[in-house]
């Protein structure tokens, strides 16, 4: 498979990887289909994406979109973070090859889920479209588990 040197660079050298001990969020998903897993850590502080981590387990493709994701979404407004999509990590990385297109998806996915987790855990109220995020990832794991 032929991969774009900043998949490669993102791949040999991650960004941000690792967990944050007490973080404020934490986005897990897989994808039983590719046998890709991510946990992606958040840190809060005044609605800012102060820290983010990621830990995955899959493809070099997965990682890739892991660590280019947690670049995009660092210093960012949670709001700012949730309007990351999966054409902005693609493009982050020069490109991927289309069957591989699903991990940048599956990295949103995680960020999602961790922006989830830190309003669950803080009682914030949750907007619409974050529920309804949710709701759909939640349903997709159900489907490959």
């Amino acid at each position: 498979m032929n991969y774009s040197k900043e998949v490669l660079k993102h791949f040999s050298k991650p960004h941000n990887y690792g967990k944050i001990d007490n973080y404020d969020g934490l986005g897990r998903v897989g994808n039983m289909a590719c046998g890709d897993e991510m946990f992606v850590y958040i840190k809060v502080k005044d609605n800012i994406i102060k820290d983010i981590k990621f830990e995955t387990f899959g493809c070099v493709a997965a990682i890739a979109t892991s660590s280019v994701l947690t670049d995009l979404a660092k210093k960012k407004t949670i709001e700012d973070a949730l309007k990351i999509t999966k054409q902005d990590v693609v493009d982050a990385l020069g490109a991927l090859p289309p069957i591989k297109i699903h991990c940048s998806v599956l990295a949103i996915d995680a960020l999602t889920q961790a922006v989830y987790d830190y309003y669950i855990k803080n009682k914030i109220v949750i907007p619409k479209d974050l529920e309804e995020r949710h709701n759909q990832i939640t349903k997709r794991e159900s489907c490959h588990s």
